[in-house]
């Protein structure tokens, strides 16, 4: 169905190729997954195959690709929109017109369909997403995911051959991503279609793939193959199989079913070395923040964090050994003690000693709180009745169904929509009638789409905006920038940036002004597994210096690996608040997939394990072979 014959792509000023050499058949019917680290170019294969690159990206396509047939050479992409269905990483730039059905029928329209035939084609669309009481909403009041699923929607209308999908469950919570996929599944299985998709969350999506395309780096030869052996070589996998490699297990379980068949032995050693310790911040547990003396001799300090965005393969976020969660909060869940004293990083070290001093007022034991909050848009209640505080060094993760007003939280916490009863306080602000520049150093946002903070031409312009609306020092943010991105210069545009670099910049800007409370919406949209781990640090690095952040998020693992606390919202209202632990492993939609595997533990990520696994092995080598023979036996 689609043909690869040797092909490579050179961008215009680029100093070599995207791609090259790639030279591989993708059958028709089958849902292929395509994998690799962020650069490496994924998303200009994806355009090969539609015909936009080059035509509409320009740049040079050696070689040939053909799609039913067609040559992508000699056909325009609106010749092979019959055959080729593309849903990008953004779903705004895909949208032609204002209204959910309007939005489906175009495609059919453009081809000329009979009305009646677009009619049926609609209302089935609607049905299979999902979609139906959103039909004659407008297209800018929908959430992110619901965007996403109406994207999807408008390009299966026209019933095409083949569907090229980037990211396409990255904005949808974890129910709603099931839903697309098994839509996808029923296309495949049913009608023949034939999918192509490529999606940074792999433990969603690589157990219903009937084939893994693996770009490893960049100008590297293609890896195509099944699911289970590519992902045995891949520098991306999803923690179970990042489970999977720690435990020895074979062949590697791409999916929960399969890895719990095999992890009864697993499952043993960990409830011999106990269930994890609660990640509680010092807040929680009334620790040395509260007056007592800190440990005499701190921690050497975290080196600098890396850029956010790497052309060369990574270790995956979860399978990382490293020190683990930010000191300063007590054990941590792996059960073994961690330094208390302050552990910064340059980033922590550069706030502190190049941005301007906090806000003078007297500041209160949380740094936020929301008190029976309310919020109207027009005639809905999007929140109703919310009580939340946040306290300093505290990171809480917002999680829900699309639509349950998880980013409306974040804006009535920075002041953007004001309660319609109750009241919210931010650094004993109320943020909605504090004046902008007062509240940047008490409150900042990083937006769901991080070029909505992006204005300005070049790096260096966005560097200099940021340092005069926060009245700090020049070169303050530029600073921070080169911390979080040390190989992008000042000329370039923020535009030509990628998402993970976007990210890293808007939170650079926002960083500027040294917020006490730092906002996230959707953080980890558009960043593969080691970019995520490199955010995760950051962020850990902020929360041991005391700024408390709160992140809305469908991402369960960044959840399981960051969050202290996690609160659900649905319908506007708390349904679920207490510690991540505790609220996850109860919940089947947002639990993490090692908690899943090792229930009834209250496992959560792959490094806990490990750290377990680690401290069981050292106890059992000073208590000697006596004190264990099975582990003695294991270990020769």
């Amino acid at each position: 169905m689609i043909r690869f014959e040797q092909v490579s792509v050179t961008y215009d000023g680029a100093a070599g190729p995207s791609l090259r050499g790639v030279d591989l058949v993708i059958p028709e019917g089958e849902l292929t997954l395509l994998v690799g680290p962020s650069g490496v170019g994924k998303s200009t294969l994806l355009g090969a195959v539609s015909g936009l690159v080059p035509q509409f990206t320009g740049g040079t396509l050696r070689g040939r690709v053909t799609v039913a047939g067609r040559d992508t050479r000699t056909h325009k992409p609106r010749e092979l929109a019959d055959v080729v269905g593309t849903v990008g990483q953004d779903p705004l730039a895909h949208f032609v017109t204002d209204v959910v059905e309007d939005e489906l029928a175009y495609g059919m329209e453009s081809l000329g369909l009979a009305p009646a035939v677009m009619r049926r084609r609609v209302e089935e669309t609607l049905d299979l997403l999902g979609l139906n009481e959103l039909r004659d909403r407008p297209i800018a009041t929908l959430s992110g995911g619901q965007r996403q699923r109406v994207a999807i929607g408008s390009v299966l209308t026209p019933h095409p051959k083949v569907l090229v999908l980037d990211e396409p469950t990255s904005a949808l919570d974890p129910a709603a991503a099931e839903e697309v996929l098994a839509v996808l599944q029923r296309l495949v299985h049913d009608l023949g279609t034939t999918v192509l998709m490529a999606e940074h969350r792999l433990e969603r999506v690589v157990q219903y793939a009937d084939q893994v395309l693996l770009l490893p780096s960049p100008g590297a030869a293609p890896v195509l193959g099944a699911p289970s052996e590519v992902m045995a070589v891949s520098p991306v996998h999803p923690p179970v199989v990042s489970l999977g490699r720690l435990a020895g297990w074979s062949p590697l379980p791409l999916s929960v079913r399969d890895a719990r068949r095999l992890a009864a032995p697993l499952r043993a050693r960990l409830a011999a070395a106990g269930n994890p310790a609660p990640l509680l911040s010092d807040a929680a547990r009334g620790s040395t923040s509260r007056g007592s003396a800190p440990d005499p001799a701190p921690a050497e300090p975290h080196p600098a964090p890396p850029a956010f965005e790497a052309h060369h393969p990574a270790p995956p976020a979860f399978e990382a050994r490293g020190p683990g969660r930010s000191p300063g909060f007590g054990k941590g869940r792996g059960g073994r003690s961690r330094p208390q004293g302050p552990r910064p990083g340059l980033l922590a070290r550069l706030l502190r000693t190049t941005a301007p001093a906090p806000a003078t007022d007297p500041q209160p034991e949380n740094v936020a709180t929301a008190h029976n909050l309310t919020v109207r848009r027009g005639r809905a209640e999007t929140l109703r009745g919310i009580t939340l505080t946040v306290a300093p060094g505290e990171t809480v993760a917002l999680m829900g169904r699309n639509g349950a007003g998880k980013s409306t939280l974040l804006a009535a916490l920075v002041g953007t929509v004001p309660p319609a009863t109750g009241e919210v306080t931010v650094g004993g602000r109320a943020p909605h009638r504090t004046p902008p520049p007062e509240m940047v150093r008490r409150v900042g946002l990083v937006p769901q789409e991080p070029r909505d903070l992006l204005y300005a031409d070049t790096v260096a312009a966005e560097c200099a905006a940021a340092d005069s609306d926060a009245g700090a020092a020049p070169g303050t943010c530029r600073a921070l920038v080169t911390s979080l991105l040390p190989d992008v210069h000042d000329d370039v545009h923020p535009r030509d940036l990628s998402e993970g670099q976007r990210l890293a910049l808007a939170l650079a800007l926002v960083l500027t002004g040294r917020p006490a409370l730092l906002l996230l919406d959707e953080p980890t949209r558009g960043l593969d597994y080691a970019a995520k781990a490199r955010l995760i640090e950051i962020l850990r690095g902020l929360a041991a210096d005391g700024h408390a952040i709160v992140l809305a998020t469908h991402d369960v693992e960044l959840a399981a690996e960051l969050a202290h606390r996690v609160v659900i919202l649905a319908g506007g209202e708390v349904v679920a608040d207490g510690p991540t632990a505790e609220v996850v492993v109860s919940s089947p939609a947002f639990a993490p997939q090692v908690a899943k595997i090792l229930a009834p533990g209250h496992w959560l990520t792959v490094s806990e394990v490990a750290e377990a696994l680690d401290a069981a092995a050292e106890a059992g080598r000073e208590a000697g072979p006596e004190a264990d023979p099975d582990a003695a036996a294991e270990a020769t």
